[in-house]
């Protein structure tokens, strides 16, 4: 597995869901809510990479 491409991936997962969170109030209603379901699936699918990688390292 590519550590760089996951790291990449988590670190704009997670800035993704900050410039949401940030300016929630500039986002039309209409993209609002696909947005933030779009942000929460990419924010546990980074988490779940991270907990492989990291039984990925033990073994």
């Amino acid at each position: 597995m590519d550590t760089e491409a996951t790291l990449i991936f988590v670190i704009a997962s997670f800035g993704l869901a900050v410039v949401l969170i940030l300016s929630r109030e500039r986002i039309p209603e209409t993209m609002r809510r696909s947005m933030a379901i779009l942000s929460i699936l990419l924010v546990l699918f980074a988490f779940f990479l991270i907990v492989y990688s990291f039984f990925r390292v033990g073994t």
